[in-house]
């Protein structure tokens, strides 16, 4: 294994919050069988990124994907996730680690989320 995808969400008190983001993976491995998709937490939840990183470059990893699966770039994204890329790189140097774009602002997804909406909302105002 040399390139795998780190899934990097929020997290949330209740464990049931990350179903929908075990789909997200299990859809992803679904296509990508070679690839390792993970999911990591920010807090709350396990594992968090430096655990699953580690986890990862333990099996081989020398690139590591990571999608944040957030809505919008909001401080976490600014601030905290910049300062874990850099002790990442440090603890890993032969490691290649990519920040991806935020899932939230990519237009596909703004546009289901579009989607979604309208067809909720056009079946209360039917």
């Amino acid at each position: 294994m040399t390139t795998a995808l780190i899934l990097f969400a929020h997290g949330a008190r209740d464990p049931e919050w990350a179903n929908p983001m075990r789909r997200v993976q299990a859809a992803i491995r679904l296509r990508m069988a070679d690839v390792p998709v993970e999911l990591a937490f920010l807090e709350f939840l396990a594992p968090n990124l430096p655990d699953c990183a580690a986890q990862l470059v333990g099996q081989g990893a020398r690139k590591i994907v990571i999608l944040p699966m957030f809505i919008a770039r909001g401080g976490h994204l600014k601030k905290e996730v910049p300062e874990m890329l850099v002790t990442l790189r440090a603890t890993y140097p032969g490691v290649d680690f990519v920040l991806g774009g935020v899932i939230g602002e990519n237009e596909a997804v703004v546009q289901a989320m579009a989607e979604a909406a309208l067809a909720v909302a056009g079946s209360e105002f039917a």
